[in-house]
């Protein structure tokens, strides 16, 4: 079966988040030396919520991928460069996007060698760092600019439901992105701040592809449905959850694998 127009980024927009302001920390995208890689998640978003109508905030430490993702989306973005795992970074980051009521956290690295024999202190803490400490300290600084009934989605990986990354620091930080998004969920209540997870698995994006380079056998994994996902694939789940239609839905986690983690 072909994947549908959304799969592919090739829907209308519908006007789903006309009107909204939203921060995707995260959205530009990495080059790894492929002619036409396919789009990542965070460019995904980027594109497909400007596509919708919101304006967005490109946020991304490469301020050249930053500026390349906001020339995507037609008018309705703009770039910052800014390095989430850098305290100064960040509240001149939350500064720069203004007025906000949607926040994507898209940020994630994988480093040190596989299994526990290759995790290193350091190597463990830089994951954490990037992959956990980020989002507590981006959320801490907008959440006095995030406007009630505002949205938070955290992009975590199918790796924090299931073992299989052969990384212990990116599976535990994943993992533990699931307890940081419930916190945030609780202490957002009063004010109607929505906090989500989503979790993407085996993706044919830019930095799937630098996985399977690494891990060939990754490309052979027994997907149910057949294939690996998009970056879109990604973009419209985050979508639902950042817009209104998901508005009775909190503290919740949406894989986006294919079946992979559940079938």
């Amino acid at each position: 079966m072909m994947p549908p127009d959304e799969s592919k980024g090739a829907a209308s927009g519908r006007g789903r988040l006309t009107g909204r302001r939203i921060l995707v920390v995260g959205g530009g995208q990495s080059d790894i030396g492929e002619p036409d890689t396919p789009i990542g998640n965070g460019r995904a978003m980027c594109v497909l919520f400007a596509r919708e109508g919101a304006t967005v905030a490109v946020a991304d430490r490469d301020g050249a991928s930053a500026q390349a993702t906001a020339a995507l989306c037609e008018g309705r973005a703009f770039a910052i460069a800014a390095d989430a795992a850098r305290d100064g970074d960040v509240a001149r980051m939350v500064e720069e996007a203004g007025a906000i009521d949607g926040l994507v956290l898209n940020v994630g690295i994988g480093a040190g060698g596989p299994w526990l024999e290759g995790t290193t202190r350091e190597s463990w803490d830089k994951v954490l760092a990037v992959n956990l400490t980020s989002h507590m300290l981006t959320v801490k600084a907008a959440w006095p600019v995030l406007a009630g009934g505002s949205s938070i989605v955290f992009i975590s990986s199918i790796a924090g439901l299931t073992a299989g990354s052969r990384l212990p620091a990116y599976d535990a930080s994943k993992a533990a992105l699931f307890g940081l998004c419930r916190h945030v969920a609780f202490e957002g209540a009063r004010r109607g701040i929505r906090a989500n997870v989503v979790a993407p698995g085996l993706m044919d994006t830019s930095i799937g592809r630098l996985a399977t380079r690494g891990r060939p056998n990754r490309a052979a994994a027994n997907i149910p449905l057949g294939r690996q996902g998009t970056g879109w694939e990604t973009a419209y789940a985050a979508l639902f959850l950042i817009s209104n239609e998901s508005a009775y839905v909190t503290a919740q986690t949406i894989a986006v694998d294919g079946g992979l983690s559940g079938i």
